[in-house]
């Protein structure tokens, strides 16, 4: 006997958000009452350039479908040139990801100021978007942390 389940897919995003521009970016697209997709789980990190790939590589493993990294502009970095680095790391973690078959829509890197609120939303809105039309994430899975 098999019993269907008839669930809609919503995928589970993973937003790495840096405390002083994206995050505050966040916040005002809240309080303008700016609309995007619950699924999305905001990380608060002090600067883009401490978001390791290894937390991202984790963050697929157990079970995120997309993962974006939102960082204040470059050259706008309250730490000089943290953003610089982050850059440079999500560069190479993009070309590691696409060795493995990670299709290239499920990460992303925005660059997001705290004025930027409809910003902010808008991204959200258009990365789910995209995560809803490649699917689940298989590739990354570790079976172990199924529930």
């Amino acid at each position: 006997m098999s019993i269907e389940t008839n669930e809609e897919f919503r995928p589970k995003i993973v937003a790495f958000c840096c405390n002083w521009c994206s995050y505050a970016g966040a916040d005002l697209a809240g309080s303008s009452r700016l609309s995007y997709p619950a699924d999305v789980k905001i990380i608060r990190v002090p600067c883009s350039c401490r978001v390791n790939p290894m937390f991202i590589l984790r963050a697929f493993e157990k079970g995120a479908d997309g993962v974006i990294m939102c960082g204040c502009h470059p050259g706008d970095c309250h730490y000089s040139t943290g953003n610089y680095y982050a850059r440079r790391r999500m560069t190479l973690l993009f070309s590691m990801l696409d060795y493995i078959g990670v299709e290239n829509g499920r990460t992303r890197v925005e660059w997001v100021s705290a004025a930027e609120g409809v910003k902010f939303s808008q991204t959200m809105n258009e990365f789910v978007e995209k995560i809803h039309s490649l699917g689940k994430n298989v590739r990354l899975e570790d079976l172990r942390c199924r529930s």
